[in-house]
């Protein structure tokens, strides 16, 4: 544990430190717009606004930048994540997520993430206090759940229930109130663990199972999934090892798809359960939360060892197939998270034993670690190759890997959001766009004189 208070990290603000002249080619004006700059790892930027004042004529709008995807585009500043792509690291507040996984508990991170700082003893006991005791749901949350079809999707089951909790806690709109804040907070972290539980069970076909407050936070949510008639759950601590850190490792990823839904939908002032609804929706696409799901298809595509040859030159001559969980879009090395997923995974197998599918999943690592084509390219094996195979190690269906997902980064989701609530330059969202379409034409139905008649008489 930290020995520091729980005072809000101060958040380092970028500076002017330079300027980049601007010449219209159009006008032949030149223009001054100011170079900011992190105070700590040196990123640098303009102000989008800034180009507003390059017009071709005054009753322009103004230069926009055309950047699909936020490619290029920071739409924040935050004190949570930094990653470097390039050099292969992941830094929570500062800290090595190395450290942190090997160390550190997943509430103490989740601490960590939302003030910036680790929690003293204190602290951490009234935390940890706080989210065991609001793991429990209305009993009306369990009906709701009861009523999705046995074959539903637990990614639709869980959206929807953490955006039917705004239902249950109006109070939580009062966003501006840090007691309400902290309190939705709580619960968010406190019950998602317990609805995804039910999710699982629910599409089992199994009794749900309700949290025992005297279990730690990752154990209560094994007993939830896993207990059946036992008295007592006692989970495997290798299984709860590896689901701790898993939960670490995938806390938060600074702005990516699902936290940007979270900030974007947040920016209009509406409730965290809402806001957070809308990031486990992101999650649930297939480009997103579903990559390790997508390793697993890959693996029952290859179907055993002795096909791996074939598969792998398919991946080379560019005939359609493709290795999924290597390379990543952010990490231009070795996922730092890869490596410690790695030795998980190792520690996993060594507790259920191999079979032909790990062996296809170790082979394909080989090779993608000794063959240039793979190495020159920068496709190493990254944290979802591995997650998803650890996950079925631990019997979870290929389904339910995005829920896993979904209650660890819930962590990061909250201190993002409430970092967004407390940025005083952040405002609803509003992208601009580059109209495409029509100029002004004048309207002339196809429809004939009948429409509007018809029209008419369904007024009447």
């Amino acid at each position: 544990m930290g020995k520091t208070g729980t005072t809000e990290a101060p958040q380092q603000q970028a500076a002017a430190t330079g300027a980049l002249e601007i010449r219209d080619g159009r006008t032949g004006a030149s223009y001054t717009v100011p170079i900011l700059e992190a105070a700590v790892e040196g990123d640098t930027a303009i102000r989008g606004m800034d180009l507003r004042q390059i017009k071709a004529d005054p009753q322009e709008f103004g230069l926009m930048s055309y950047d699909p995807a936020f490619m290029n585009t920071a739409s924040c500043k935050s004190a949570i994540t930094f990653i470097d792509g390039d050099k292969g690291i992941l830094r929570y507040r500062g800290y090595p997520i190395e450290q942190l996984a090997e160390g550190a508990s997943f509430l103490e991170v989740a601490w960590l993430l939302r003030r910036g700082e680790l929690p003293t003893q204190t602290e951490y006991n009234k935390w940890v206090h706080d989210i065991t005791f609001h793991t429990y749901v209305h009993e009306n949350i369990r009906k709701f759940l009861e009523g999705f079809r046995y074959d539903a999707h637990p990614m639709s089951i869980l959206c929807s229930a953490v955006a039917a909790l705004s239902s249950f806690y109006p109070e939580a709109k009062n966003i501006q109130d840090p007691e309400q804040r902290n309190i939705s907070i709580v619960r968010l972290l406190a019950k998602l663990p317990t609805i995804a539980a039910f999710a699982y069970r629910h599409v089992k076909g199994l009794p749900f199972i309700y949290p025992d407050n005297d279990l730690g936070y990752v154990e209560n949510f094994l007993s939830m999934v896993a207990r059946m008639s036992e008295s007592r759950y006692e989970a495997n601590p290798v299984f709860t090892r590896a689901l701790e850190i898993l939960f670490i490792l995938h806390a938060d990823h600074e702005q990516n798809c699902s936290t940007n839904a979270v900030r974007a939908v947040g920016s209009s002032h509406v409730d965290p359960f809402s806001a957070v609804a809308a990031g486990i929706a992101a999650l649930y696409g297939p480009l997103h939360g579903g990559a390790n799901e997508a390793v697993l298809h890959m693996i029952n595509e290859i179907g055993h060892p002795k096909n791996i040859p074939a598969f792998i030159d398919g991946v080379k001559s560019g005939k359609g197939q493709r290795l999924m969980g290597f390379g990543h879009r952010v990490y231009k090395s070795y996922d730092p998270r890869a490596r410690i997923v790695k030795q998980l995974a190792d520690e996993v197998f060594k507790q259920v034993g191999m079979d032909k599918d790990l062996e296809i999943a170790m082979e394909l690592e080989r090779i993608a670690l000794s063959d240039d084509y793979f190495v020159s390219r920068k496709l190493y094996p990254n944290v979802d190759f591995y997650t998803g195979l650890i996950y079925r190690s631990m019997a979870f269906p290929t389904s339910f890997f995005t829920v896993l997902f979904a209650v660890a980064r819930t962590a990061g989701w909250l201190a993002q959001w409430e970092e967004m609530l407390l940025d005083k330059e952040q405002k609803i969202a509003r992208p601009r766009q580059i109209y495409v379409g029509h100029g002004e034409r004048p309207y002339r139905s196809a429809l004939g004189e009948g429409a509007r008649s018809s029209k008419d008489s369904i007024r009447k």
